[in-house]
């Protein structure tokens, strides 16, 4: 029993530094969590991406096992790739920077022609605070398709007191990651294999809370289940399990639509140091219906603005 409720403490402790404000937020106590013996063994999960869809890209849930494989990235450089002894959860988005990572996470969806390696390296230049003028040109460009003109300009240096911030919510262990990653950027190193090689250890995970199971399933505030299994740190398979009754007929939750949607989270190991990761949008994304809901039920779509609401100093 001891036992239970230090997990439970951490768990409180974990949530208390996230922000309260997530899009599918869950109670993370020992009451919430559902065994595999819930779901019928012969019962196969349907795709995700069978269900409709709002107009900013999240699936509306009804009653059934789905599941579909989201691409992921890392954003704690000089940690482990994640294995089969990982647990993981889904967590709000935190950390340096927080606001321009799931903007990038959120536009990569509709952009599914940049290169997600090219993503990846513009999330480590971030998460880093690598100078944007160093990056690769083909990032710079591609950067410029998922980011406004004010966040690009933040990203050069012109807010004051922004590239000097240190996110306290970063372990010290992984500062050496960082910092080995925004040196190769200063350089110029154009192969990705580098930059990889130091931000994703090839190496097992220390787990620390042995508790916890991989096949863990999470329950969110409207009485469904998550659970995360990531598959390396490029992609995590996310499964939902709807029960019977959860919605109407129409199905609704109290006049409204059952949402769900992971990109712009996180997912993080629950009982190890391996990778912090950020989701992104399906690996495999067919939209076959989209329905127009209430925008207050889903998250805000954010958008390049096409031109620059402020005239930039030009450089001299």
């Amino acid at each position: 029993m001891f036992k239970n409720l230090l997990t439970t403490a951490w768990l409180a402790i974990f949530l208390s530094a996230c922000a309260s404000t997530s899009r599918n937020s869950q109670q993370i106590i020992d009451e919430t969590t559902i065994s595999q013996s819930v779901i019928p063994a012969d019962l196969k999960p349907d795709s995700l991406t069978n269900l409709p869809r709002t107009e900013e890209g999240a699936f509306l849930l009804a009653p059934g096992f789905y599941e579909a494989e989201f691409k992921t990235y890392c954003l704690q450089p000089g940690t482990p790739d994640p294995t089969p002894n990982d647990a993981y959860l889904q967590a709000p988005m935190s950390g340096y920077r927080k606001e321009i990572v799931e903007t990038i996470l959120y536009n990569s969806r509709s952009k599914p022609d940049i290169q997600q390696r090219n993503v990846q390296l513009l999330l480590w230049s971030v998460v880093s605070k690598s100078d944007f003028d160093k990056l690769p040109s083909v990032v710079q460009s591609d950067a410029r398709q998922l980011l406004s003109s004010k966040q690009i300009f933040e990203l050069q240096g012109g807010v004051m007191g922004v590239v000097k911030k240190v996110s306290n919510t970063v372990p010290s262990g992984v500062m050496g990651g960082n910092n080995s990653i925004r040196r190769l950027f200063e350089v110029g190193t154009s192969s990705y294999d580098a930059y990889e090689k130091i931000a994703v250890l090839r190496e097992p995970a220390k787990i620390k809370r042995a508790g916890f199971k991989n096949d863990q399933w999470y329950k969110q505030d409207q009485n469904y289940y998550v659970r995360h299994l990531p598959v390396s740190y490029q992609k995590v398979r996310i499964q939902v399990f709807v029960p019977e009754g959860a919605t109407d007929s129409a199905g609704k939750i109290n006049g409204e639509y059952l949402v769900f949607d992971p990109t712009g989270l996180q997912t993080v190991p629950a009982n190890s140091n391996a990778q912090r990761l950020g989701i992104g949008g399906p690996v495999l994304d067919i939209v076959k219906v989209v329905i127009k809901i209430n925008k207050a039920a889903t998250p805000p779509k954010r958008v390049p603005d096409s031109k620059p609401k402020e005239k930039l100093p030009s450089k001299t």
